[in-house]
């Protein structure tokens, strides 16, 4: 099984990575100097940690045509009704299938 690596600046890494520059408060990046002394751990640990908790923390979105039949107009149990109703057998065409021969 062969391993994919990228260098960055020095470190290698087994995932390939993106190099990136936040802005911190002052204060924020004091914070995360005293950590990463008292722990013995690289900031960019800390802070690809955290990243990663938020970002797991995130609700996705629901697609788009979620609810875009919410107008109560017809139910998933009604659909097949509605489509009887609506549709008459004389606009309906015939599905024409061709052979792959």
């Amino acid at each position: 099984m062969a391993l994919s690596s990228a260098a960055t600046y020095g470190m290698w890494y087994l995932a390939p990575m993106e190099k990136t520059t936040l802005y911190l408060p002052a204060e924020l990046h004091r914070s995360i100097l005293d950590i990463s002394r008292r722990t013995g751990r690289p900031q960019a640990v800390l802070i690809r940690e955290a990243l990663a908790d938020y970002v797991a923390r995130q609700q996705r979105p629901w697609p788009r045509s979620i609810g875009s039949a919410a107008d109560g107009t017809v139910g998933g149990r009604d659909s097949e009704a509605w489509i009887t109703e609506t549709w008459s057998k004389a606009d309906a065409r015939p599905i024409r299938r061709s052979r792959i021969g």
